[in-house]
């Protein structure tokens, strides 16, 4: 009996036992989205019937679908998206019905649904997003013998047939927000030597960044992640990038306000209002501290 009991208890803390599929969860606002892996019969609810329709909508290009089913077949894909997130909601139907239309194996593709929660913001539950430079959703990464070869962030260039005929044609290929690719590659020396650099990035990056947006919306992946000297330089760099926008000063505060750096905070948010005296966040903000206070 104790040896029974014993096999049921190693099963149940095993990885098959807890390898959790289509896991549905409420959003703060109580609305369901999907969370951690998910397989394509996770999105038959009613939930999700943007699914279906998005799928049906779209009309595949046969042809491309007819070269891509040879080469395709030998990478593996990992696909990261949001069911909360409209990109997520328009292209994760597509991109499935050009690799069923391309025959590619089903076997070989993972997808993983991410949060939106702020304590868990574009996080999976266990953690498959690490190291992987999740900034934006939906991410299509294609691997080939292990490797990442390329990969189609939130949108394709042209359309996925397309853009996929050139990833594997090894054709020249740069996916979307090319400033984070850059930083992230970066950020993996020591903050204060890519500080001595600075004066070149604030030259070069606005050349390849689309807006003070991409910074952004990276350095909050970051804080999120608890990676908090990396999202305070993101942050910083960003005031110096788009000094008239108000909200990479408001995004900066965000941070010091966690932290309860509120001399720091205040300065950042009063900047913030005098560029745009209805940022809400701001004002929001700026009571929060003076109540702490």
């Amino acid at each position: 009996m104790i040896r029974f009991l014993l096999i049921i208890l190693l099963y149940c803390f095993s990885p098959i036992c807890n390898a959790q599929i289509n896991t549905i969860i409420s959003d703060e606002n109580g609305q369901n989205m999907l969370l951690g892996k998910v397989t394509k019969e996770g999105f038959n609810k009613k939930d999700f019937s943007w699914f279906e329709y998005n799928y049906d909508e779209y009309i595949t290009n046969n042809k491309i679908s007819k070269l891509l089913k040879e080469k395709l077949k030998e990478y593996k894909i990992k696909v990261f998206f949001g069911s909360w997130c409209g990109d997520s909601k328009r292209n994760v139907p597509i991109f499935y019905k050009v690799l069923e239309e391309a025959k590619f194996p089903m076997e070989n593709l993972e997808v993983i649904a991410v949060d939106v929660k702020k304590e868990a913001y574009k996080q999976s539950p266990n953690g498959e997003e690490k190291g992987l430079n999740i900034h934006r959703v939906p991410t299509f990464i294609l691997y080939k013998e292990g490797n990442e070869v390329n990969r189609i962030v939130e949108y394709p260039k042209e359309t996925f047939e397309r853009d996929l005929l050139k990833i594997v044609n090894t054709e020249k290929y740069t996916p979307k927000y090319a400033a984070v690719t850059f930083l992230e590659k970066l950020l993996q020396n020591p903050i204060d030597s890519v500080q001595k650099m600075e004066d070149q990035l604030i030259a070069y990056l606005p050349e390849i960044t689309e807006g003070a947006k991409e910074l952004n919306t990276y350095g909050f992946v970051k804080l999120r992640a608890k990676e908090f000297d990396k999202a305070e330089y993101i942050f910083k760099l960003n005031t110096k990038l788009y000094p008239n926008n108000y909200a990479t000063y408001s995004s900066l505060g965000t941070l010091y306000y966690e932290q309860k750096r509120y001399k720091e905070a205040l300065e950042l948010l009063y900047k913030s209002l005098s560029l745009n005296s209805k940022n809400k966040k701001a004002k929001e903000l700026i009571e929060e501290i003076h109540k702490s206070l």
